[in-house]
């Protein structure tokens, strides 16, 4: 009988609401774990995970046995849940609608693990704001400016 071989790379952008700068140095690695185990827990393979405080990069290998608007919901979810239980934002902590997925080809894989692990590095002389934007032209994703993320403006 035979078998189903995918072989899909992801990586989704997501915000925290209103752009909101909660996400912690001294939480995130832990923030970072539990998503992970989301991820697997529902199939898939982590490949790479990490982002900024008012946003989070997650890299993936997708197994096509769940959608990804379900997959994203789980993680945002999930992961909203978790932290208000361990109490490490003392604001309100939500996490905005809407997320970018970005797909990559196998030969990328380098480029876009190490593109999210220099995260910190790239966000000293762009904007996440830019980031996002050049993101949606480079995969060129037809958008209107009113619907992508409520960016506060500095």
């Amino acid at each position: 009988m035979a078998d189903t071989y995918t072989q899909i790379y992801l990586q989704f952008v997501f915000a925290v609401k209103d752009r909101q700068s909660l996400i912690q140095p001294n939480w995130e690695e832990e923030l970072y774990q539990y998503i992970t185990g989301i991820v697997q827990n529902n199939g898939h393979k982590i490949l790479r995970i990490n982002g900024m405080p008012d946003h989070l990069h997650i890299f993936i290998g997708y197994k096509p046995k769940q959608s990804i608007p379900d997959l994203i919901e789980a993680i945002k979810t999930d992961s909203n849940h978790f932290i208000k239980r361990r109490n490490f934002c003392p604001y309100k902590f939500s996490w905005q609608n809407g997320y970018g997925a970005f797909s990559y080809s196998h030969s990328h894989l380098d480029a876009v693990i190490n593109y999210i692990i220099n995260q910190k590095e790239h966000h000293k002389s762009k904007t996440f704001k830019e980031e996002y934007l050049d993101l949606l032209t480079k995969f060129e994703i037809d958008f209107k400016n009113e619907y992508v993320f409520d960016f506060i403006d500095s």
